[in-house]
């Protein structure tokens, strides 16, 4: 059977911005229970680890591609004050049910509409992946701190080792299959895909440093197949 050419963009991990964001738009009913299944729920817990790593009580605090809204909520329990901002107005509506404590922005993390410093600290959650041009997006995000503001990235990145073996058969088999079953089919294939031709942690703590953020350091999780970096606007 013919590949569908959304498809075929899809498995190649690169899509349009555009359609990118169609696609979130399409997955966001399904997306929180999409993040419990594939991390088998640990994804909660390191999205309050990240926001323990950047946030302080009292902060202004930027979460970008937010998505639905928990890493924005963990930052909010931290005794934040909160900005979300994702391009998806579907995911920024099943957010918006979450809290009202939180500001939710529709906007592109690399057009952010906020002045330069505005932020005490910023967290991105499983989204820095989709953002096509990575290297402006760091910029923006640093352009948006103040100096000496607190960075926390959180990332699904090539697993070396012993579970590389998990990692293909997991995220390369089993997670499109989950589009045979659930909306947005063509995203199952996108995600896996999009992890492969994403940096690996060294790489990205190097993409961040070049940036201008200093101290850049990472913790990997589940094996490896998470890292979370942290780092200070310089």
């Amino acid at each position: 059977m013919t590949r569908a050419p959304e498809t075929r963009a899809a498995e190649s991990g690169r899509l349009p911005p555009d359609e990118v964001r169609r696609m979130f738009d399409r997955i966001a009913p399904v997306y929180d229970a999409m993040n419990r299944v594939m991390t088998a729920g640990l994804d909660r817990r390191w999205r309050r680890l990240t926001a323990d790593a950047a946030v302080r009580p009292g902060d202004r605090v930027l979460d970008a591609c937010c998505g639905t809204g928990d890493l924005a909520l963990a930052c909010l329990r931290a005794g934040a004050r909160v900005t979300g901002v994702d391009f998806s107005e579907r995911m920024l509506e099943r957010a918006r049910r979450k809290s009202g404590e939180v500001e939710w922005v529709q906007g592109d993390l690399l057009a952010l509409p906020f002045p330069d410093g505005s932020f005490d600290a910023a967290t991105v959650g499983f989204g820095i992946r989709n953002v096509p041009e990575l290297e402006a997006g760091l910029a923006e995000l640093r352009r948006v701190l103040r100096p000496g503001g607190r960075l926390a990235v959180l990332e699904i990145v090539r697993p070396r080792g012993l579970l590389r073996a998990f990692y293909a058969v997991w995220f390369d088999r089993v997670v499109p299959l989950l589009g045979k079953v659930l909306p947005g089919g063509a995203a199952y294939a996108y995600l896996p895909a999009s992890v492969r031709r994403f940096p690996g942690p060294e790489e990205l703590a190097d993409a961040i440093r070049a940036a201008g953020f200093a101290g850049v350091e990472y913790r990997l999780f589940a094996g490896g197949i998470v890292a979370l970096h942290t780092a200070e606007a310089g």
